[in-house]
């Protein structure tokens, strides 16, 4: 069996993590799904799906790397072709991926006492991000 419903957020940009693992723990558990695997995939191409402790500290911690590893005041070829100002958020972006898939076991995503599936909206300004869950097995 496959099913899938996708999560709608609003993200601030430059950034913003927000933890999703709730949302795809009701969506498992309304799939009906005991044992197979969930795959969760950011749409679009300046966000990143990934899994980590999401715990305020560490947040403020990711966010301070990722300005040091690309910073968002680095010159892109991208930003000045298409003078959106986002190209760094497309380079953070491809540093971690758009997706990750987890088991499922007994109807629960099988995560580590400390991980968390997050979401990371790395552009430039505020935007809705849709994220599409897709649950399979029986």
């Amino acid at each position: 069996m496959v099913y899938f419903e996708e999560i709608s957020l609003q993200t601030v940009g430059f950034s913003d993590i927000h933890d999703l693992t709730g949302q795809i723990s009701a969506i498992i558990k309304r799939s009906g799904v005991s044992n197979g695997l969930v795959n969760v995939f950011g749409i679009g191409s300046t966000n990143t799906i990934t899994i980590v402790e999401y715990e305020p500290a560490l947040v403020e911690d990711v966010k301070d790397i990722l300005e040091k590893l690309v910073p968002s005041s680095m010159r892109s070829r991208h930003s000045e072709t298409w003078g959106d100002d986002n190209g760094f958020s497309h380079m953070r972006a491809t540093l971690f991926g758009c997706e990750v898939t987890a088991p499922i076991e007994n109807g629960s995503v099988v995560l580590g006492t400390w991980q968390q599936i997050i979401v990371i909206d790395h552009d430039n300004s505020s935007r809705t991000r849709r994220v599409r869950v897709t649950v399979m097995g029986e």
